[in-house]
Order: structure tokens, then C-alpha cells, then sequence
């Protein structure tokens, strides 16, 4: 009667997002202050001081139609110009507002990249561990995602990447700072994979697709800019992670101007906010974008945040992957069955993601962007269940 995929997709929810609802209806029921919450990338620090005045700003000096009003499709184009001459700035890159589209963050920006990109039965090469919903953005594209194992470290296996490249191998997505493991890609890497891909191109480009919410979070040297490295690049970008502004949906695309076909790429991307109706973004925060270009995030909130938790989960006996960026600390977990271990956890009140989803096996992922006390009270949570696995 109805369309069974999109059923299916509604009646088998993301890990993640259920267990985020499960940890909501637990709070109500036990008190916030006695769950630990774990599952979702919600940032708990304050967003940089610049959105609240600049949207003050813009309620006092922008007549309402203007403020509330619709934009182009694919943007204010004096937001897109503020885009294109920050990303020329920062990275050396000659950007151009023709080839940026603001988009309702990272997700709808890989959706409409992806639609615009991919023919029926393309392949897209994605490191492992990756987002989960990575799958159904590209299954959603007509296309067939291809995961290939990272190395020890979870940083890219190029010599595995080479051997998945089919002549159907359309893309390579990437996400670095990365969501789950918290690998950041060195520039020596990125370089490698630069140099892979024009190696394997042919008359039509590999796309190298970089997912990057997490840029600016990073606890050592800057990642690369993935256009200074390889031409045919799409960077795809939020504020909702740096900014602290993930229920505003906002980001954008950006195709790089050395780009084979940039022009029909973005023609194309454009006629896919079209098709899947992801056209206007929202326009108040649009006008916030520009404001927040030249407000540098500060990581040190989610760094002090994973020292604790990192030194003492390590204390306690947890393997753990040591985080170089974004807020996810990724632990291994105390029997096989990831699952079944974040279902121990949830006797503790730990609400820890399985990694099963993320493409990996053995594995939970921690989301240790929330307030620093919750980190403080779970950790008699976690010391508990660590000795319930010993006994």
C-alpha cells in the first residue's frame, strides 16, 4: 500500500537516533541527572558568542520579508559570496559563490551531491568505520556503497582503497576528523589519496567527496583542505558541529572550481534540491553564516572533556582509540557482541552506540560532547561495569 523501502527505513531507525529517544524517555522517567547519554553528537558547548548578536542584529535592521523571506534556491548570494571568499582566503583556493549551495547541513548536502553524482548501480568507496547513514544517502542515489577496511589506527588503507576502485567506482567519501573513530587523515595521506585517484581516473573523475562538520575540531595540526590536494573535489560542510548549531540545520556544498564538469555538477546538484525539495535553506540562519566564517571555534571544551574520559576509561582497563579530533571516543568493547555490550551498559545507565551500524565489529561508540559533569558522574557507571565483565 505504502512505499515499502521508506517503511522499512521508518520501522528500522538509525542506532543511534533510538537510542538518543530511549535515553529522552529514560531521563522523564529517573531524572536526567542519573543517565548518561552517550549517543548522540549533540554538542553541549555554547555556540560562539557572534550568532546570538548577529541575529539581534539582523532582527533590528532587516524588514521581516527579508528577514523570514525566501532566498534562491541554491542561496543568498551574498552569503555564498561570504562562502567563496573565506574558502579563498583560508586555503588558497579560487573559489566562486557559482559553485556554492547552502544546504540544511552536511546530511542534505551529501544527499543532493550524491543525487546529482551518482547513475544507478555507481560505486562509493567508504573508509570503514563511517556514519551509518551514509548507506541510505547513497542507496537513496541509486547507487551501492563499497566499505573498505582502514588500518590499525582506523586511518585509510590506500593500498585497500586501489584495490576497490572499480570502473564503476564513482566516489571515494571521506570524513575527517571522523565520526566514529575520531581519526583525523594526515596531509601526507590525503596527498597519497590525491595522487590514487588521478592514477585511476579515466575520461570521467573520481570524485573525492569530503564530509567535514568536524574541520575545525581538531586537537593537532589542521587537516588539509581536500581541493589543495585533489581537483575533482566536493567539499561538503556544516556549521553544526563547530558552531554548535545542529538543530539549525545549516552548512553548505562547495565543488571545487578545478573540478572536471564543475559547472554541470552543480547544474545538477541544484536540480536535485529540486527534485528532493532541499531548496532554500534556512534563510535567517544563511545570514548567520557570514558571521560565523570569521569566528574561530575553540576546541578546547570537547579536548578537556576527552582527556578525562580518555584517562580514566584507560585507567579503568578500556581500550581505546585515542581521538585526534571531532568529540567521539571509540572503545572496545568487553565481549564480542557490541550490541550486547551497550545493552549491559543501559543496566549502568550508559547509553553507548554499538558499532555494528558504523561498519565495524567490537566496538562502542562514546559521544563526549556533553556537559563535562555527566562525564564526572559516569564514571562509577563505567568503573561498575567493567568489574561486572571481571567477576
Amino acid at each position: 500500500m505504502f512505499n515499502k523501502t521508506m517503511q522499512g527505513y521508518g520501522e528500522q531507525r538509525s542506532v543511534i537516533r533510538a537510542l538518543f529517544d530511549y535515553g529522552t524517555k529514560r531521563k522523564q522517567e529517573i531524572g536526567e541527572e542519573n543517565v548518561f547519554d552517550f549517543s548522540i553528537g549533540a554538542p553541549a558547548a555554547p555556540a560562539p558568542p557572534c550568532v546570538g548578536a548577529e541575529i539581534a542584529r539582523l532582527m533590528r535592521e532587516l524588514p521581516s520579508e527579508k528577514l523570514h523571506g525566501y532566498t534562491p534556491s541554491a542561496g543568498d548570494m551574498g552569503v555564498r559570496e561570504a562562502v567563496a571568499k573565506s574558502i579563498s582566503a583560508k586555503f588558497g583556493v579560487p573559489m566562486s559563490a557559482n559553485l556554492v549551495y547552502m544546504t540544511c547541513g552536511a546530511s542534505a548536502s551529501l544527499v543532493l551531491t550524491l543525487s546529482a553524482a551518482l547513475a544507478p548501480g555507481d560505486e562509493v568507496i567508504v573508509p570503514s568505520p563511517f556514519f551509518p547513514e551514509y548507506g541510505v544517502f547513497v542507496r537513496q542515489a541509486g547507487g551501492v556503497l563499497v566499505p573498505v577496511a582502514t588500518d590499525a589506527a582506523f586511518h585509510p588503507d590506500l593500498a585497500a582503497i586501489g584495490r576497490a576502485i572499480t570502473p564503476k567506482t564513482r566516489a571515494v567519501l571521506v570524513n575527517s576528523p571522523n565520526n566514529p573513530t575520531g581519526a583525523v587523515y594526515t596531509a601526507a595521506e590525503m596527498r597519497a589519496l590525491g595522487d590514487l585517484l588521478r592514477e585511476k581516473s579515466g575520461d570521467v573523475p573520481i570524485l573525492l567527496l569530503a564530509d567535514e562538520p568536524y574541520r575545525e575540531l581538531c586537537y593537532g595540526e589542521a587537516p588539509v583542505y581536500p581541493m589543495t590536494v585533489y581537483d575533482d573535489t566536493v567539499v561538503l560542510y556544516s556549521f553544526s558541529k563547530s558552531a554548535t548549531l545542529s538543530g539549525e540545520r545549516i552548512g553548505y556544498i562547495a565543488v571545487s572550481p578545478r573540478l572536471r564538469g564543475a559547472e554541470a555538477l552543480f547544474s545538477a546538484i541544484c536540480g536535485a534540491g529540486r527534485y528532493h525539495g532541499y531548496v532554500c535553506a534556512p534563510a535567517l540562519f544563511q545570514r548567520v553564516v557570514p558571521a560565523l566564517l570569521t569566528a574561530a571555534p575553540d576546541p578546547a571544551f570537547y579536548r578537556k572533556n576527552r582527556d578525562l574520559l580518555l584517562s580514566a576509561l584507560t585507567g579503568m582497563g578500556y581500550e581505546c582509540c585515542p581521538a585526534e579530533g571531532a568529540f567521539y571516543l571509540f572503545v572496545k568493547a568487553l565481549e564480542q557482541d557490541a550490541a550486547a555490550f551497550s545493552e549491559r551498559a543501559k543496566a549502568h545507565e550508559l547509553l553507548l552506540v554499538p558499532s555494528d551500524s558504523f561498519g565495524a565489529a567490537g566496538y562502542v561508540r562514546i559521544s563526549y560532547c556533553v556537559g563535562r559533569s555527566v562525564i564526572e558522574k559516569s564514571l562509577p557507571a563505567f568503573s561498575a561495569l567493567m568489574e561486572e565483565y571481571r567477576g
